[in-house]
This record gives structure tokens, sequence and C-alpha cells, in this order.
């Protein structure tokens, strides 16, 4: 088969580029080199929907962040993905800090941001009681929220799915040869052939683009460490707590998640390698110490994990996106770091109209397109009754496997069998929490396996954590 269009990375940007174009009539193939979507900066970041003051006016980071924000409630609501607007504060502790909040509010004034004021110490205390006495005073965003990054990415690939487009998993793209009209695409899930392509391979988006010969960008990559703390404190506070930033990014934040925990973090470290994934003491207690610094009363003794993201960091500072100079049929959506959660509806508008400006014209809609998501079980929030006619309905909803967080087998059974489903306990985990409480999978953990390789009906050796060669289980000992 030769696609018109091969999307690689499935990422948010990917993701969600896919669902677009599958509303039109173009065979579309999603490529990811692991086991599952969201497996890069999209499972590890801060969850954050940014207002769009912090870009610097006329970049595509702040055009595309300001419009991705105002479309990512009705965004969630058509996926059935937890968003919550909950506004965010960047806070300073100094006069001098408190020139930096006016120029983020005349930054954002020329962004075109909606619902901002700068507050004084008494009006920033009384909406957050807990934050620091050594604050000054505040920039308030009213349009910020807070959504989930690896389910908003799930969630956009099974609408992908449904609406008819391919999805390619353990597919690292090795080499990229072109005829002139055709693309050959050689992964390690074998040959793809495809009229165009979408670059959105994050921090290896510049290694893809040199395939074709485009040497015009450069990414680094850049970790960020962050705490979980347990939803006992998740309400901590109210809004996203920033402080004012630096050179290397929005600095240590303090926010509730739409889950219900407390998230702290990230530090900003460049690092040579591109899939190094470790927590360090040194960046952890820079992540305490800070986070402190805002809210005084956090403690990581409410830490139920903790993990490294990465950043795809473009050196320009600003995303790439746009058709390459070195192959017109090659569209790059590459540098798409912070705030590219927050930009990611409006970025796939943008990459789509790269594509069609490429192609020569605009597609013929696909009349059958749906951009709906039928909201998954969520048994945990289901009131008595509810539940009792879902068991009732399925046995397998009566039988909870994650205490923590009150996941079901049917639950897990759904998350594996839906469009582009899990593959692997973490696949499972991203889709339905299960593992994601107190004990961190210590009591459900082996049951997901168990289940996995039932319903996979594959040996329960070969079930792996996240893809490659993380084998929970490799033989009998007796």
């Amino acid at each position: 088969m030769t696609y018109d269009v091969a999307i690689i990375g499935a990422g948010v940007t990917g993701a969600m580029t896919a669902r677009l174009l599958s509303s039109y009539k173009l065979k579309t193939v999603l490529v990811e080199k692991t086991n599952d979507v969201a497996m890069g900066a999209s499972k590890a970041n801060s969850a954050i929907v940014h207002a769009g003051f912090d870009a610097k006016p006329g970049t595509l980071k702040a055009k595309l962040n300001v419009k991705g924000c105002a479309m990512m409630p009705q965004t969630c609501r058509d996926l059935s993905v937890p968003y919550k607007n909950n506004g965010s504060l960047v806070v300073a502790f100094s006069d001098e800090e408190m020139d930096t909040v006016r120029e983020l509010y005349d930054r954002g004034m020329a962004n075109g941001v909606q619902g901002m004021t700068i507050l004084n110490q008494a009006e920033l205390r009384a909406l957050e009681p807990k934050i620091s006495d050594e604050a000054k005073g505040a920039l308030s965003a009213g349009t910020a929220g807070i959504v989930c990054p690896y389910e908003l990415t799930i969630a956009s690939t099974e609408n992908a799915v449904n609406n008819g487009v391919d999805f390619m998993r353990n597919a690292e793209v090795t080499a990229i040869s072109d005829d002139g009209e055709i693309f050959t695409i050689t992964t390690a899930a074998g040959e793809i052939r495809a009229k165009y392509i979408i670059n959105a391979a994050g921090c290896y988006s510049d290694v893809i683009a040199r395939m074709v010969g485009d040497d015009s960008f450069d990414i680094a990559v850049r970790s960020g460490e962050y705490y979980v703390l347990d939803r006992s404190v998740g309400n901590t506070v109210s809004h996203t707590i920033f402080q004012c930033p630096t050179i290397m990014g929005k600095g240590i934040l303090v926010t509730p998640t739409v889950d219900g925990n407390l998230l702290i973090g990230p530090t900003a470290d460049d690092v040579g390698e591109r899939d190094n994934l470790a927590t360090t003491d040194a960046g952890l207690a820079n992540v305490r110490k800070l986070a402190m610094k805002s809210v005084p009363s956090v403690s990581t003794r409410d830490a139920i994990t903790s993990f490294t993201g990465l950043r795809a960091h473009p050196v320009s500072d600003d995303f790439v996106i746009g058709a390459s100079k070195a192959n017109a049929r090659f569209i790059n959506a590459a540098g798409i770091e912070s705030p590219g959660l927050s930009a990611a509806p409006a970025t796939a508008e943008y990459v789509a109209e790269k594509l069609f400006a490429s192609m020569g014209a605009t597609p013929e809609k696909n009349p059958d397109y749906n951009p709906y998501r039928e909201a998954p079980v969520r048994f945990r929030h289901m009131t008595a009754e509810e539940r009792t006619a879902l068991v009732k309905e399925n046995p397998a909803y009566g039988r909870i496997i994650c205490r923590c967080e009150t996941i079901t087998e049917g639950e897990i059974i759904d998350a594996i069998k839906a469009p582009a489903g899990a593959r692997d306990v973490d696949g499972v985990k991203r889709r339905t929490r299960a593992g994601m409480g107190r004990c961190q999978g210590g009591f459900c953990g082996s049951k997901v396996v168990e289940i996995l390789a039932r319903e996979l009906d594959v040996p329960v050796n070969t079930i792996t954590k996240f893809g490659g060669n993380s084998n929970i289980l490799y033989e009998r000992t007796k």
C-alpha cells in the first residue's frame, strides 16, 4: 500500500495531526518507534494548558499557544478527556520580579491573551492561602488549565484510528529514500511508502529530517525532573503556581492534576543523551527546595513517585513547522517543546495547512468522519446504582484489580481492546490508572500482567513494562 501521508511520531502533535487528517479523504499512517503512543514528552510533562503570555510575540509558539488554549476545552469534550480551567499564577518574590510580572502581562496582551490581571500580595493570598509569605504579588491568567497529556494523545489516536488512520508501533525509522513522487520509509517493522511525510518525531526530529537532507535545525534535548504527590495533598493549591521564568524555561511549578494529585517540578537541564530518563538526587533536591519556596507546606514525604521527562528544545527557540527546503513533500512539525501540549489542537491545524499547501490543494472532506470519542468506563467515578447495573451487564467490572485507584478488570480489558490499545503494563497504566496509586503497582501489577497475556493470547513472559526488553518475567525458576 502507498499512503498519502505518513506521520512519524505518535506524541500529542502527531496524534492530533493524524486525527485532523482523518477528517479528509486521505490514507494516513501514524508511525511510532516504541510499543505505544505518548512515549516521549507527551507522557512526562507538566500537563499544563498555558494561557500564552510567556512566548515572544510574533513567534509560532505565541500564535499557536493562544489559539490552542482556546481550542482545548472543546477538544477535550469531543474526546472525553479530563480538562480543568483552574487558571495559573506567576508569583514574584521581589520588586525586580514584579517588574518581570508586568513584562509578562504586556507580552500576554501583545499575544492576545484574555483574562489576565496583576495581583498584589493580599489579593494573591486571598486566592491561594498557602502561598509563601515572601510572595510580593503575581500575574493571574484565567484562561490557563490542566489536562492529562497522555490521555489526550491516546484519545486522539483512538479517534484517528476509528476514522481510518493506520497505526504502526515498534516501527523505528532508520532510513528514508525518495524517487520524486513516493517516499520509501525503512522501519523496524518493514517498509512504508507514502507521498508525503510529516516529521513529528520529538527529540529525534532533527535526526529524521537529516534522512531527507534537511539540516536546517538542531534539537537540544532538555530534561526535567518531577515529583508526583499523593491525592491526599492534591488540594494544597487550586491554581497552577509558577515562579518567574528564566532562559531555561518556566521554572519549578506546583500544580494540581486533573486526577487529584499534586505535581511539582520540573528542573531544566540540557543533556547529551536523547533517551536518558534517570532522576538524580541533585535534581530532585532542587525541585523540593524551589517548590517549597512557592508553597512552604509542600512536602515530598507525600511523594508517591518521581520521574524525568525530555523536551525537544529547538536551538532557534521557536517551533519548526513547515515544508522542508530540502524536500517540499516533507513537512516538519519539530521543536515542539512547552507550550507544545497547549498548542497541540492549533498546531495540528497549522501542520495540515502546510501539508495542503505542499499538495497544491485541500483534499475532500471525509463524509464519515466522527470527531467524538466515546468516554471509557471509569468505575471509580460511578454512583452505586451505575456500578450495580454495569456489573450486572458484565461481571468483569465487578472485579477490582487496582485497589488504590479502584480500577476493574473490565476497564483493563477495554484498554487492551481499544483502537491502538495497550500492549504493555505501562500502556494499561496510562489508559486506566491501574498502578498509579500509593503502591505504584505493588499489588495490582502481577494481575495486569496476567490479564494482558490472556487477552493478547501470548505467553506471560513476553509481557513487558514498556516494550523493548523491559520484560516483567523471563522464565520459571522451578
